[in-house]
């Protein structure tokens, strides 16, 4: 799928059914930045592709004459059909799939040296009502306040801190037919952590997000504000590490505080974190080095 030395081609993917602003904002900031480079960035939603398994086993495409493919959806199937159709993307299926699920993510991390909540999965469910021994052995082991996630979501949503053993049981029931995990709670981050983006295993970008309306998450979606912050040596260090271990192009990395600061605590890696907030706080470019990140790996440059 090598482009000639004139025409230079890439495709965005987003969602087949809704694009949110952050995202239509993503591939135009990503659009300019890659005209300097001469490369065009092209828009399409993930049915347009009409990727389809046929009966042999192959997969066939929408004709897709691009070098490479800007993936910012959360659709893993599409996104792996692509790959096999020998499409590059940025990022890869099998990252945003780590990414997608919460848990995944932590499972993958695990060994690596990287300091995570301690985390208790829920166990799937069939059966309605749910027993509730399981609960009793989630407070003795994580104690309240925590923290309940479905494992996929974003932007704050499906996290909820609970505070006793009545709420942990209404929120199981609400949750029950659903992925979702159970986190210590971390007093020391209440209503902040950090955001540091991530290109190719590099730190370019970082600022602390905090909530001033009482809301322990910090996210700007949930009412939180965004400050330039300089990082520490171990905050961008893990960051990189968690980047890497995923095999991330591009990602963002949520970190806590712990009380120690040469021990941060990794909270979440998005791998299509919003670029908005980034370079509207800290004034860097991160979408120049992103596009330079992906003309190094198709054109050698």
């Amino acid at each position: 799928m090598a482009a000639t030395a004139h025409y230079r081609r890439g495709l965005t993917v987003v969602n087949a059914y809704a694009l949110h602003p952050s995202i239509r904002h993503f591939h135009e900031r990503m659009k300019e930045e890659f005209s300097f480079l001469h490369i065009d960035l092209d828009l399409m939603n993930a049915a347009e592709v009409q990727a389809v398994l046929q009966a042999d086993g192959s997969v066939s495409t929408t004709a897709l004459p691009y070098d490479f493919i800007l993936y910012l959806d959360k659709d893993r199937y599409i996104a792996k059909m692509l790959e096999m159709r020998g499409y590059r993307l940025f990022n890869k299926a099998r990252a945003i799939e780590l990414c997608d699920d919460k848990m995944e993510t932590y499972i993958a991390l695990s060994g690596y040296g990287i300091h995570m909540p301690k985390t208790i999965t829920s166990p799937l469910c069939y059966a309605t009502p749910k027993n509730d021994d399981f609960l009793h052995t989630v407070s003795l082991n994580l104690s309240f306040p925590l923290v309940a996630k479905a494992n996929f979501g974003s932007q704050g949503s499906g996290v909820m801190l609970v505070k006793d053993i009545a709420e942990l049981k209404a929120m199981e029931a609400g949750l029950q037919d659903k992925a979702h995990l159970f986190q210590e709670f971390v007093e020391a981050a209440k209503g902040f952590d950090y955001r540091l983006i991530v290109v190719n295993g590099t730190f370019v970008a970082g600022y602390v997000r905090r909530n001033l309306n009482g809301d322990f998450r910090s996210n700007l979606a949930q009412g939180g504000i965004g400050e330039p912050h300089q990082m520490s040596e171990s905050q961008i260090a893990i960051a990189e590490k968690a980047a890497r271990a995923l095999g991330l192009d591009y990602c963002g990395v949520d970190l806590l505080e712990s009380g120690d600061p040469e021990d941060p605590i990794l909270c979440e890696v998005n791998s299509n974190a919003f670029m908005r907030g980034a370079e509207e706080i800290t004034k860097i470019n991160v979408a120049e080095k992103y596009a330079a990140h992906i003309a190094r790996c198709i054109y050698g440059e």
